[in-house]
């Protein structure tokens, strides 16, 4: 919930980093925005980016309690995963993880941004690679300013968190931290000794240098970031760790960026006794190296009203999991080591008409990837010998991307627009190499995966006056999706894999067939008096999987973890100068754990709250509740039945500076 926006301060200097502006024409797509203000109004991002629907990380944990491997971000709700099938980038850099695809929230703090733009469907054109189902680009604070934002919070279950910027004339350094003592997923009577709380503790480090060389503009960005967690079992928890540097020119039509990323993750999980009485270790991902590389370039230019963009990305990825299991005599007997590298990359060309009241923009791309040195070595952990060395085959190809959309004024303020695209995503190493296990449950990984490609055509409406308004209706179609298929339920041995105990089911990361959704999606906006704002949001999607040959046992059923209905809603009220009151509600209708459709998560909602007190016009205190009314959110459920829960009531207290 943002503050007001204090008055200008005209003496204060701020440079943005240097980037282009998106090419005219861009409205013709689904879009949304969000400011400096709105991105701090939680206290993680993915928060703030689920007030627009359809936006959720795969499961409906946030980052607060999330596995680092569930953090990927997805769209408009056709078919959620843990990768993420939509990319994020700061200024242009991927902020994927390397290895897994996912996005590690707690390294971008919204204190060090100035907005962010979702773009839904986004297809071809810059984006490339890894957008979907579209594309959230954010955009960083300028430099100057001095102290210019700050937070501080302390909140129940022993929780704090702190964040800010400060600046200079070419320096911008952002930092955060946090750790809360958790909550308890499972509760009730079937919690058991087994259940632990979920506990995180989080800091980030970025730090941007800039400055101009006659007509060119500069940046060196170097970022880093470390969040521990326990996942809610004795026994299992994960350390992510990893680092970032981006260097970037810009002149006034162009831009060239080189950009790394390292990661490494260490993630532990376990087995569950009957009766949730007690955890046995099961795997030990002690270590998961990976490097991430690229560089992309863009071309501006203008002949009337006709605009033009030119450029080109690539990016190579390549890191390995370092894994010990077969957990026996109170040893783990077998160690694993499965990985390789990736490598995609591709030219693009896109171009707008702008008039008055139309805007015409179509692109093209062509992208080129492939799959290689890919290993998976077990040996006997006390021995060293070989038990299992599967030779992994490399792969390639090409693959053609387009976007066309047109904005159209029928009369005044409304806008009608129609757009078509196509869009690609290739396996991660992720999916392609590292199996997992949570709880009981097993999910092998599969070196033969083929890229995703996704098809999509919308139309919609839009009232730019003082009633802000969109309307839309889409039809999506997702070729070769990569989906965690049911092959085998425990008890039982299985080639690989390994035992599967009681309770559990081994999955396998497979393409199959296609996944069909259509859908509509609105939002509006509306200041009811001087004092009085309120806003809603709505996304309804049908999404259905034809398995073909591949999974036919999964045709007619809804991809796992897609809602069909989220709706979201809030208000703003500023009782006197000083004191401003704000509630948001979510509600997402019912959603299936699993593949088959057999594990149901029921419909729920949240309701957040916050009352914020003026110090001056760029300071607040301010006291909030997250999920008030104390409703228990269903966010997993294991195959005998025990369900785990997302946050209950949090109250908490806190200072925001922002300028």
């Amino acid at each position: 919930m943002p503050l007001d926006a204090p008055p200008a301060q005209v003496s204060a200097v701020v440079v943005e980093a240097p980037r282009l502006p998106p090419l005219a024409g861009q409205e013709a797509f689904s879009t949304a925005r969000y400011d400096a203000q709105a991105l701090v109004a939680a206290p993680r991002l993915d928060e703030v980016l689920k007030a627009t629907p359809g936006v959720s990380l795969f499961r409906r944990t946030g980052s607060d309690a999330a596995n680092p491997t569930i953090q990927g971000l997805s769209l408009r709700g056709v078919a959620p995963s843990g990768a993420g099938r939509a990319l994020v980038t700061l200024d242009g850099a991927p902020q994927n993880d390397p290895f897994g695809g996912w996005v590690i929230w707690t390294a971008l703090p919204g204190e060090g941004l100035s907005g962010a733009t979702i773009v839904r469907g986004a297809g071809a054109g810059p984006y490339g690679a890894g957008a979907l189902t579209g594309v959230v680009a954010l955009r960083e604070r300028a430099v100057g300013g001095g102290f210019s934002s700050f937070s501080a919070q302390i909140g129940a279950r022993d929780s704090w968190r702190g964040a800010g910027t400060f600046g200079t004339d070419h320096l911008l350094v952002s930092a955060s931290g946090s750790r809360t003592d958790g909550y308890d997923p499972v509760r009730g009577d079937r919690r058991g000794p087994a259940d632990t709380p979920t506990t995180l503790e989080d800091r980030s480090l970025a730090v941007r240098l800039q400055g101009d060389l006659e007509a060119v503009r500069w940046a060196i960005r170097a970022g880093g970031f470390q969040e521990k967690r326990d996942a809610g079992l004795v026994g299992a928890g994960s350390n992510a760790t990893g680092g970032s540097l981006a260097v970037t020119l810009a002149g006034e039509a162009w831009r060239v960026q080189a950009w790394a990323r390292r990661s490494d993750l260490e993630n532990t999980s376990v087995a569950v006794a009957a009766g949730r009485v007690s955890t046995t270790p099961a795997n030990d991902q002690f270590s998961t190296p990976a490097t991430g590389y690229g560089v992309n370039a863009a071309w501006q230019g203008r002949r009337g009203e006709w605009a033009w963009e030119l450029g080109g990305d690539v990016r190579a990825a390549e890191g390995r999991v370092n894994e010990r299991f077969r957990y026996q005599s109170g040893a783990f007997t077998r160690v694993r080591e499965a990985g390789g590298r990736t490598l995609v990359g591709g030219l693009y060309g896109e171009a707008a008409l702008v008039s008055e009241d139309r805007s015409l923009t179509v692109g093209a791309r062509l992208d080129g990837w492939r799959s290689y040195s890919g290993v998976r070595r077990e040996r006997d952990a006390v021995t060293g010998a070989s038990t299992l060395d599967t030779p992994v085959n490399d792969a390639s190809g090409t693959t053609p991307t387009a976007r066309a959309g047109m904005r159209q004024r029928l009369a005044g303020d409304t806008w009608w627009r129609a757009a078509v695209y196509v869009g690609f995503r290739p396996p991660t190493l992720n999916e392609l190499h590292r199996p997992f296990r949570v709880g009981n449950d097993v999910t092998e990984a599969n070196a033969a995966l083929k890229p995703e490609t996704l098809y999509g055509i919308e139309s919609g409406l839009a009232g730019e006056g003082a009633l802000k308004w969109t309307l839309s209706v889409f039809y999506n179609q997702v070729q070769d999706p990569v989906t965690n298929v049911t092959i085998g339920v425990g008890p039982g041995s299985f080639p690989v894999a390994g035992f599967i105990p009681a309770g559990g089911v081994l999955r396998q990361r497979r393409n199959v067939g296609e996944i069909n959704a259509y859908g509509l999606e609105g939002d509006v906006e509306l200041e009811l008096t001087p004092t009085w704002t309120a806003r809603g949001a709505v996304s309804w999607t049908h999404a259905r999987v034809d398995g073909a040959a591949a999974a036919s046992q999964l045709t007619g059923k809804r991809p796992a973890q897609a809602p069909a209905l989220t709706i979201t809603a809030g208000a703003r009220w500023r009782l006197i100068e000083r004191l401003t009151l704000d509630a948001d509600l979510r509600y997402e209708g019912m959603r299936y754990e699993d593949d088959l459709n057999l594990r149901r998560l029921k419909a729920g909602a949240g309701l957040d709250v916050r009352a914020g007190w003026s110090l001056s016009p760029a300071s607040q205190i301010y006291i909030a509740a997250d999920n008030l009314l104390n409703h228990d959110l269903a966010v997993g459920q294991t195959a005998d039945g025990v369900t785990s829960y997302a946050a209950p009531r949090t109250v908490s207290l806190g200072f925001a500076l922002r300028r």
